[in-house]
């Protein structure tokens, strides 16, 4: 086993307690506007997808690693605030 773990290898080290309200919302308005969705690939967890449907996206907030990169992506979409103590991603070695 090599020393270096690829992101998907370390995202499987994280342990999550889900809270049961998200601490992610989307300003589905401005996000559906925007014509690069940098939202959509910049996130290393995948918690933001498009819905084809109706172009809205979808947060799946439960994968979230609180990175903030959404934050400096997107700020004009995304309304987020650290989860609830106690809730949220816990990290640990691997």
């Amino acid at each position: 086993m090599g020393l270096l773990k690829t992101i998907e290898e370390k995202l499987g080290l994280l342990k999550y307690k889900f809270d049961r309200e998200s601490h992610i919302s989307i300003e589905q308005e401005s996000f559906k506007q925007d014509p690069t969705q940098a939202i959509l690939y910049v996130c290393p967890a995948k918690v933001y997808t498009k819905n084809e449907e109706d172009g809205s996206c979808i947060v799946n907030y439960e994968n979230c690693v609180e990175c903030g990169t959404c934050r400096i992506a997107a700020p004009q979409h995304v309304r987020w605030f650290y989860p609830k103590g106690g809730m949220g991603v816990n990290y640990r070695q691997g």
